[in-house]
């Protein structure tokens, strides 16, 4: 961590430039600044009229197929436009950069980045800073600023639809170490970490995107769980901190969290002191929108102590700035906004903005972070259990044949077929399919097919988060019927284990990687041994089936079987 230490001071000691004193600024303007639009390749042009009369003062660049080059010129394009503002005032870019289900290979040109309860499997801090470190890197060369990342949401309800594997975990002390490592590793890079989503979006039961989410803890039990990793980030001097369109009743019985003042100003300000800047997550979300429009939203934002405005997407930037500003006149908001924009201006003028000889471009790294992923997914697979002692498999047959089935979006095909490879090498017939995630009787049959005559089938479940699928469930108990002794890979959400109680063999890989899946299947054949260990507590403890227990059966790991906190 020395060295890491090093880069992090060497990173914040940046100068401060400025051709323009914030008192320049006009009042709309000022509010400008603090107002950020979504923005992707095709959409681009939507937003140029807003920027170049300097009301956004930043994007934040959406998913999309692209190369790095396009994301690169998309950005510089987006910068050129400010260039013509009244100020010259460049623009923040920000990026959705946390891994998992958020982000997948194809995204915007950038490095796979693994799934947050990967990071936390593995137990290894300092691999993780490294990896945060060299994204980083790769994040600044396409001209990014701020990531919305680490989430620091303790993942308590295992029926949790929205953060899954987005969570470091269960345990509010793995999830302050993992995320720590993360922040640290952006900001030694020169990136801005925002995380997110405060006070706690863990023990939710709805999805924030969809639906009003209600925690109804008690103070002391957010303090003591979902507070604690936010108040280590902050007495680190994290500079940014989202916060949820969540109601937690104990702080605030009449607002979620993006809107509240006692949340914003009296618990994160006053009471945490936190000096940085606070983000609101997306306010086009149902759980901002079920109160508001857009425009009211971010008046009420502002006014609750919010400084930096995500509007969400499909937006007229020029016509909500000017219903914004309209609000912001007559509810006398102008010397809240001020107070924000003064802090994005001075954060601007803090990362050498202003002057482009201050511009440093990394190098590129895209072969250490390989590495350093392929090292951190080798120490992360974790087996759940093997009751029947499958595991190295062998087979007394010369070519013996192996059947994997996969049901996964075919956006991760090419990261699936890395399974095979621990295979070919001891000379298996390899058989391979990827289902839909959602399979129909023709996919079920195609999957039953394949494992007619296989001598080891290994099947890999994905659920994104609480909500079991299924028709895959389905699939998977008719390939279980016919195979018992069958190997399962928990590819995603490692509750999903839960719903197999019958198979004896299982692992868990926290997310579609290459690096993941190849350790999966070497850990299968016996090339490797495992290493991860469950970052999470399963809700309920998977019995050994009667059929398979001819003899005591140990009991699994106590990580795997310790009941849920309340």
């Amino acid at each position: 961590m020395k060295k890491l230490v090093t880069l992090l001071l060497c990173a914040c000691a940046l100068p401060l430039y400025s051709a323009v004193k914030f008192e320049d600024l006009s009042a709309q303007e000022q509010l400008g600044q603090t107002l950020v639009a979504f923005v992707d390749i095709d959409s681009a042009e939507l937003v140029r009229p807003a920027i170049e009369q300097g009301k956004l003062g930043g994007v934040l660049i959406q998913w999309g197929n692209y190369s790095l080059k396009e994301t690169r010129r998309l950005i510089d394009k987006l910068q050129s436009w400010s260039a013509k503002s009244p100020h010259k005032i460049p623009l923040l870019v920000a990026i959705d950069y946390e891994g998992g289900t958020v982000y997948t290979p194809i995204t915007l040109g950038f490095d796979y980045l693994p799934t947050n309860m990967l990071l936390a499997a593995s137990q290894d801090e300092e691999k993780a800073a490294s990896l945060a470190y060299l994204a980083g890197q790769q994040l600044r060369r396409a001209g990014v600023h701020i990531n919305f990342s680490p989430v620091l949401d303790v993942n308590s309800n295992p029926r949790n639809p929205i953060i899954g594997v987005r969570s470091f975990g269960s345990d509010p002390a793995i999830v302050t170490k993992m995320g720590m490592a993360l922040i640290n590793g952006f900001k030694a890079a020169g990136i801005i970490p925002v995380v997110k989503h405060f006070p706690g979006h863990g023990d939710t039961s709805l999805d924030s995107h969809y639906a009003v989410p209600v925690v109804n803890a008690s103070k002391g039990e957010l303090k003591r769980i979902h507070l604690a990793p936010f108040a280590e980030a902050i007495s680190q001097g994290v500079p940014g901190v989202m916060t949820g369109h969540v109601m937690y009743p104990a702080l605030d019985n009449k607002n979620v969290a993006s809107f509240s003042k006692p949340i914003l100003q009296g618990l994160l300000r006053k009471e945490m002191g936190f000096k940085g800047l606070i983000v609101t997550d997306s306010l086009d979300m149902k759980s901002a929108t079920s109160f508001c429009t857009i425009a009211g939203c971010a008046a009420r934002s502002l006014e609750a102590g919010s400084d930096l405005i995500l509007l969400g997407r499909y937006i007229k930037p020029l016509t909500l700035f000017d219903q914004i500003n309209t609000k912001v006149t007559e509810q006398h908001l102008q010397p809240r906004v001020s107070q924000s924009a003064r802090r994005i201006f001075e954060l601007k003028q803090q990362l050498g903005l202003f002057d482009e000889t201050a511009r440093q471009v990394p190098t590129p790294i895209e072969r250490a972070y390989r590495q350093t992923l392929a090292d951190i997914s080798k120490e992360a697979v974790t087996l759940i259990r093997d009751y029947n002692g499958m595991l190295p498999f062998s087979s007394a047959k010369e070519r013996p044949t192996v059947c994997a089935v996969f049901f996964a979006p075919s956006r991760f095909a090419d990261q699936l077929m890395y399974v095979s490879k621990p295979f070919l090498e001891r000379n298996y017939r390899v058989r391979t399919y990827n289902a839909p995630l959602s399979p129909k009787e023709k996919d079920t049959a195609r999957a039953l097919k394949c494992t007619e005559g296989a001598d080891l089938v290994v099947v890999a479940s994905l659920q994104w988060a609480d909500k079991v699928n299924l028709s895959q469930k389905h699939t998977i108990e008719k390939m279980l019927d016919k195979n018992p002794q069958l190997v399962l890979l928990s590819v995603m959400s490692p509750y999903d284990i839960t719903y197999y109680p019958k198979v004896g063999t299982v692992l868990a890989t926290y997310g579609l990687n290459s690096f993941a899946l190849q350790t999966a299947a070497d850990i299968i054949v016996g090339n490797a041994q495992a290493q991860g260990v469950m970052p999470v507590e399963l809700p309920e403890r998977v019995q050994r089936p009667t059929a398979l227990a001819p003899y005591p059966v140990p009991d699994p790991p106590a990580h795997s079987l310790a009941p849920r906190r309340r």
